[in-house]
């Protein structure tokens, strides 16, 4: 029996080259099989935070949204508060001294040509009219109880709406000085209230007698 050895390394080295390129082909397989799982394993971590942060940020800018929203609410409140309140009560209480005190004819009036009696004859009337109105629609009481002349001393912190210095200011507290008006504040305001389609910016109507 005879063999021919040339053909033994030729038919080895195809064997093996098979198997080789099987083996590697299977390797390249099974290593992109655990990159691919690996890639899944760490992107889906990261796609749920992505997700969680972005409805926060949202959350944080309709709390700005809406904190911005309630201060602009307050401001427009505030000022047409001042805008029409103010200026109708002050509207209504002129009304009511020219009603009971004829104050704007009197101030409307030329006295220059009225004698010194006759203006006293028509400031008591007012006086009575306007006392009239302070007593029916307001509750006063002065500033200081102290009697006016008198000296007083103003500590460290005094409210300084309710006492006005004058004369030679100088320095800062206390301050000792006379009282020269005991001055007033309102604890009570009890005016009408306007009808819905009043029209206070109409002091007093004219008068037309039949």
């Amino acid at each position: 029996m005879t063999f021919d050895l040339q053909l033994i390394p030729h038919t080895f080295d195809m064997l093996h080259a098979g198997l080789t390129a099987s083996s590697l082909l299977l390797l390249i397989v099974a290593v992109s099989r655990k990159s691919n799982v690996i890639e899944k394993v760490v992107e889906k971590p990261v796609e749920k935070i992505v997700e969680v942060e972005k409805p926060v940020e949202k959350i944080v800018e309709v709390e700005k949204v809406v904190e911005v929203e309630k201060v602009v609410e307050k401001v427009v409140e505030v000022e047409s508060k001042l805008a029409t309140a103010d200026t109708d009560s002050a509207l209504q209480l002129l009304s009511l001294l020219q009603q009971e005190a004829r104050l704007i004819d009197f101030l409307k009036e030329d006295v220059s040509a009225f004698s010194d009696e006759e203006v006293g004859a028509a400031a008591r009337v007012i006086h009575a009219g306007g006392e009239k109105v302070l007593n029916e629609y307001f509750v006063l009481s002065a500033v200081r109880s102290e009697e006016e002349e008198s000296r007083v001393t103003l500590e460290e912190g005094f409210n300084a709406q309710e006492v006005r210095l004058t004369g030679q200011v100088t320095g800062s507290a206390p301050f000792t000085g006379t009282l020269v008006h005991k001055g007033w504040k309102a604890s009570d305001v009890k005016l009408p209230k306007l009808a819905k389609d009043y029209d206070s910016s109409v002091i007093a109507p004219a008068e037309v007698e039949l």
